[in-house]
């Protein structure tokens, strides 16, 4: 969901997470570490998911303007003046293309103009009225940094964490216990969340480290182990020898 990245995320068209770029229209990524071949030129992970989004999805305003969600309210007559605006045409040009006079054109480029301040504003607003000192009980949590895709099981506030948290799991001389594991795909992302919390974010363990590790946690460390790695918490070689958690 496009709505789920920040207002950077969504004018360049890409996230990172650690040190993967991730496209915000499909399940491309690209390693910081690595060099790619696009076209018989090389790029770095930056600039290679510039290019993918670019040839692939016909660059990030056209995605934007086109996106069929609900928080996309333009019309359809608007998304083709944007998509000519985005080309970088004169206005002259534009209007000849669309059979217009310039100065419709020029009206209109005002008016989206008028729009972005007004939306520019309402953040502003809504910052201030709803953000800023006043009861956090209703506030959404940060979605953990290194979720590549946050969907709805992520929209947690912090009085559902602090209440799963205690239905789920104790706490004894700072040893973290995992009374049993949720069935709620969303209860599920909190006990990972604060069993993540507990654990160390710089090292790495082999299969029977992390395996003791999470039994001090849990009574089925296998179980755990997996989900963490599911929800995209923990992370693993392909030869599953070395484990880590994911930073955010």
């Amino acid at each position: 969901m496009l709505s789920n990245y920040s207002q950077q995320e969504l004018e360049q068209g890409w996230h990172r997470q650690v040190d993967t770029f991730y496209c915000n229209y499909c399940d491309a990524k690209f390693e910081a570490d690595q060099v790619y071949q696009i076209n018989d030129h090389f790029f770095a992970a930056a600039a290679a998911i510039e290019q993918h989004i670019q040839n692939v999805h016909q660059g990030n305003a056209y995605q934007l303007i086109h996106d069929d969600s609900k928080y996309n309210q333009l019309t359809e007559k608007q998304q083709a003046l944007l998509t000519e605006f985005a080309t970088g045409k004169k206005d002259a040009e534009i209007a000849r293309d669309m059979n217009v006079s310039a100065s419709t054109i020029r009206h209109q480029k005002f008016t989206f103009r008028e729009k972005a301040k007004q939306a520019k504003q309402y953040l502003a607003m809504y910052h201030n009225v709803f953000e800023i000192n006043h009861d956090q009980s209703d506030t959404l949590i940060p979605i953990p940094g290194h979720v590549a895709r946050p969907d709805d099981r992520f929209a947690i506030t912090n009085a559902e964490w602090q209440n799963t948290v205690a239905e789920y799991l104790s706490e004894t001389n700072g040893q973290l216990t995992l009374k049993r594991l949720p069935r709620k795909q969303k209860r599920i992302v909190v006990v990972l969340d604060r069993i993540t919390q507990s654990l160390p974010t710089d090292g790495e363990w082999d299969e029977l480290q992390i395996t003791a590790i999470l039994k001090k946690i849990s009574d089925d460390p296998v179980t755990l182990r997996r989900y963490l790695i599911e929800y995209g918490f923990m992370d693993r070689t392909r030869d599953g020898s070395r484990y880590w958690i994911v930073k955010d």
